[in-house]
């Protein structure tokens, strides 16, 4: 038996998540947040209302919980160590270098309390992490190129939108990226996805650099155009960002496809499907459910499983693991 708690339940990640995890005999499911009653609930799942925020409403929270997912960006540091301190299992979806950064020091804490605390479980970072590792097994090269390809016709939450917005013009370069068809050959701009800072410790490689573009090429301008210093300058007006995020959560030119792809050398692997919030929150339950086996310290998921087992294993979920060009000399 065992008993999750997932904070910042009731976003599209969370109940993806949620939904997964019932699927798991002797799993009991409690979705978190402040406003439990604006939530679609998650059939097989029981509400609670909680802030994170508050440290008291927190630990009342925790209470005879074995794991933690953390699908929010609140005092994320100080909710693992609260989960840590408890010896309560702790995995993040987050994708902010800063905030795993933090949490990363906790890893005497978690390893001196017989916990794990798993990191960078996701899609990006996450699965590119485990392609990356992959890629960087096979390949003599010291440089990791990792493409994200996002379908903008999927509906994204007020948060996650200005998350992006936040992240435009913040890294200078682009280049071209190889995905599963139908994508083929997109251009990427470079974005400040938390694996490219953290896969060179954990894989020892030279270095890591992570684009971003959308499956509709006309967005992708549209997000490129918004990073250019003068625009990114007049976004950080509180007016011109107001209206941008409100822009931004109409444009629904694509679809919900998404596709992530790494290269080394000649060496490339990549992950593609339908819906990036559903391919987190699987990636996220998949982890958990390995959980109980896995080494006690704060490590991420690169650093964990088996990536080829974990990734086919995930893959049975519909989504589409390509792993055809994983020698080196194939053409690139």
């Amino acid at each position: 038996m065992s008993t999750v708690l997932i904070l910042g339940g009731y976003g599209a990640v969370g109940r993806e998540a949620a939904a997964a995890l019932t699927e798991s005999p002797g799993t009991t499911v409690i979705v978190a947040g402040r406003n439990p009653g604006r939530a679609r609930p998650v059939p097989g799942t029981s509400a609670l209302r909680v802030d994170a925020a508050d440290p008291a409403d927190l630990a009342r929270a925790l209470e005879g919980v074995d794991t933690v997912l953390m699908c929010a960006e609140i005092d994320n540091a100080r909710v693992a160590r609260a989960c840590l301190e408890r010896g309560i299992g702790y995995v993040d979806v987050s994708a902010s270098a800063p905030v795993l950064a933090e949490i990363e020091q906790l890893d005497g804490l978690a390893t001196e309390r017989g916990a794990t605390a798993a990191l960078s479980v996701g899609l990006v970072p996450g699965i590119t992490n485990l392609l990356a590792r992959i890629c960087a097994g096979r390949s003599a090269a010291g440089d990791l190129r990792i493409g994200v390809l996002l379908g903008s016709g999927e509906q994204h939450g007020p948060a996650a939108i200005a998350w992006t917005l936040d992240g435009l013009g913040r890294l200078d370069g682009s280049w071209t990226m190889r995905f599963p068809a139908p994508y083929g050959e997109r251009t990427v701009h470079r974005f400040p996805f938390s694996d490219q800072y953290t896969l060179p410790a954990t894989l020892g490689v030279a270095s890591a650099s992570t684009g971003l573009c959308l499956d509709s090429r006309l967005t992708t301008g549209l997000l490129a155009a918004a990073g250019r210093p003068a625009v990114a300058r007049l976004l950080r007006r509180p007016k011109a960002r107001a209206l941008m995020l409100k822009a931004l959560e109409k444009i629904h030119l694509g679809d919900d496809g998404f596709a992530v792809t790494v290269r080394c050398g000649t060496t490339r692997a990549s992950f593609s499907g339908r819906l990036q919030s559903r391919a987190t929150g699987r990636t996220a339950a998949l982890l958990i459910r390995h959980l109980p086996a896995l080494p006690p310290g704060v490590r991420h998921i690169e650093q964990l499983v088996d990536p080829i087992a974990f990734l086919t294993e995930l893959a049975t979920d519909g989504f589409d693991l390509h792993l055809d060009h994983l020698q080196e000399g194939s053409h690139s």
